[in-house]
């Protein structure tokens, strides 16, 4: 039997060329960047090294990477290695490596759409994101009182809302 798997976690490094072959299937590309990093026993220095990888997407693949995937996203890739050959113009004989991928999974928003919501036109939606992480009950260590943002004592918060206070000390694990 025979094993042919890549798995790969790393970031666009352009965004996804979407096309149609001949016969009409959706076919998608890009660059994914992978980093590895590790200290040298020599110098205990941190060294990295970066490597470049060609990915292929099919079908509703493509069709869903080129709709959410962009420059410096965050995705795993599962697929498999395959290397074509071809000649180019000057009859010389080309070869390219690359994943073709059966599976992907996107991560979390990348870093610039994330900080986008903290441009000053925007800032409106970053008050109301201070206020609402206010609203949220802070539990300190050491304690098992709760501090809603009203400044009302947990016990009287609770029985405001219908709740039962709740012994810490009472959870199994």
């Amino acid at each position: 039997m025979n094993l042919n798997k890549a798995f790969l976690i790393g970031r666009l490094t352009k965004d996804p060329e979407t096309r149609n072959t001949p016969s009409g299937q959706l076919v998608c590309n890009f660059g994914l960047a992978t980093n590895r990093t590790w200290n040298n026993p020599e110098t205990n220095q941190k060294e990295e090294k970066t490597e470049f990888h060609n990915i292929v997407l099919w079908r509703r693949l493509a069709e869903i990477a080129s709709q959410y995937l962009t420059k410096g996203s965050l995705v795993l890739i599962e697929g498999r290695i395959q290397t074509r050959s071809w000649q180019d113009a000057s009859g010389n004989k080309r070869y390219r490596t690359e994943i073709v991928a059966d599976n992907i999974q996107m991560g979390p928003k990348n870093i610039a759409q994330a900080n986008y919501a903290k441009t000053p036109f925007n800032s409106k939606d970053q008050n109301q994101k201070e206020t609402a992480k206010e609203d949220i009950p802070i539990i300190e260590e050491g304690g098992n009182e709760e501090k809603p943002s009203d400044d009302k004592p947990a016990s009287t918060a609770a029985e405001e809302n219908g709740e039962e206070e709740i012994d810490v000390s009472q959870i199994p694990f």
